[in-house]
């Protein structure tokens, strides 16, 4: 039975979905089979993985259709051209989610039962989740097994992951008893800045040292570059740090699962 991992952070800008492209790509290259689930309207996971913004608009069925029931999960899943990964593409249209799953008795599930069904075909499944705690990001949060918070080491960060780590604390208490927090994860590292260093420090004063993985993915320029050419960094630019830092980080995460 395959890992459901949700990248959760309710604050924007943080490599929240770049972390979810190259772990899933990086998970890939060591053997694993793994789907990524783009949960997010804006579709850059989608768009990560070299579906370009004509194409994607035609896209069907999506995320959306699976969410909302209307489709099998197996259904909207295709093959990407990079090795053992698979992606559950999104479009716009994944925002009437947030309106239409209000309606439902157990609007915050709907995501669990998807993924569920195709558990069992994947050893990992990266749940790219949209920066909110909408009835979306919920979805994101229980139907994971763990969850990995992508933080940059910014002042405003630390108060984005002490509410998330809140959120977390009910939806385990509510309805996802078996969910954890695998760590979190440094983005966007540059120790030449203090206030880099400060965060850091602070971050790792106030967690235990199992709530952090070793791993800092640094700021560079080659991360910036790589979506933009629908590829994941790994294969974009092996040799670059910013490469080897998601191997790095994608070996750290097998060892906690």
């Amino acid at each position: 039975m395959g890992a459901i991992i949700t990248i959760a952070n309710q604050k924007g800008g943080v490599a929240k979905t770049t972390t979810a492209i190259n772990l899933s790509a990086a998970l890939g290259q060591t053997g694993k089979k793994t789907l990524a689930v783009d949960l997010d309207p804006q579709g850059n996971t989608t768009t990560g993985y070299g579906i370009k913004a004509a194409e994607k608009r035609a896209l069907k069925p999506t995320t959306y259709d699976v969410i909302m029931g209307e489709t099998r999960p197996v259904e909207a899943v295709r093959k990407t051209r990079f090795k053992n990964v698979w992606l559950m593409p999104s479009t716009q249209e994944l925002a009437e989610a947030e309106i239409r799953l209000l309606k439902f008795e157990h609007k915050t599930l709907q995501l669990r039962k998807a993924l569920l069904q195709i558990k069992d075909d994947y050893d990992a499944i990266i749940v790219d989740s949209l920066p909110s705690l909408g009835v979306l990001a919920l979805n994101g949060l229980a139907a994971c097994d763990s969850v990995i918070i992508p933080m940059q080491c910014e002042p405003y960060s630390l108060e984005g992951v002490a509410e998330l780590f809140a959120t977390v604390k009910r939806i385990k208490k509510s309805v996802n008893k078996s969910l954890q927090i695998m760590g979190v994860v440094f983005t966007m590292t540059d120790k030449r800045l203090m206030v880099n260093r400060e965060v850091m420090k602070t971050i790792r004063r106030e967690f235990p040292d199992d709530a952090i993985f070793k791993t800092e993915i640094p700021r560079n320029v080659k991360i910036a570059e790589a979506p933009s050419h629908g590829e994941p960094i790994v294969y974009y630019d092996p040799g670059s740090k910013g490469a080897q830092a998601y191997a790095s980080f994608a070996k750290e995460v097998l060892k906690r699962l």
